[in-house]
């Protein structure tokens, strides 16, 4: 019997997330989620179980709400990766759950790498 879709999503993530865990020195993670409108992405210490610093496109100050494009999700991750200094974070893994890398995830993850996260 075939799989749904929404079980080999959650597979793919739980076997993103896996891998992450086996590799993960710093303890910081780069969380990102994609639904049909709204896109966010969060840095999450691990080790102490706390989000550092997060950015969404429902935020009225990146002026993309309600949008779910490439171009949202580059300011989000331009949004997060400015946060992310603050927090004084440099390097994190990038964890694309169970989505695929390509399109908003993938700019998402080079807008963020542009303002200064090394993942």
């Amino acid at each position: 019997m075939a799989n749904s879709k929404r079980d080999l999503f959650l597979k793919r993530r739980l076997r993103v997330r896996n891998k992450l865990r086996k590799r993960n020195t710093t303890g910081m993670r780069l969380s990102v989620h994609r639904s049909n409108k709204n896109i966010s992405a969060q840095l999450i210490d691990d080790v102490n179980g706390v989000t550092v610093a997060s950015a969404s496109s429902l935020e009225k100050d990146l002026g993309v709400v309600g949008k779910n494009n490439v171009e949202a999700a580059t300011k989000v991750g331009e949004a997060l990766a400015k946060r992310a200094k603050k927090a004084k974070v440099s390097e994190c893994y990038f964890d694309r759950g169970g989505f695929l890398f390509h399109g908003k995830v993938k700019a998402l993850a080079e807008a963020a790498r542009e303002g200064g996260l090394k993942f």
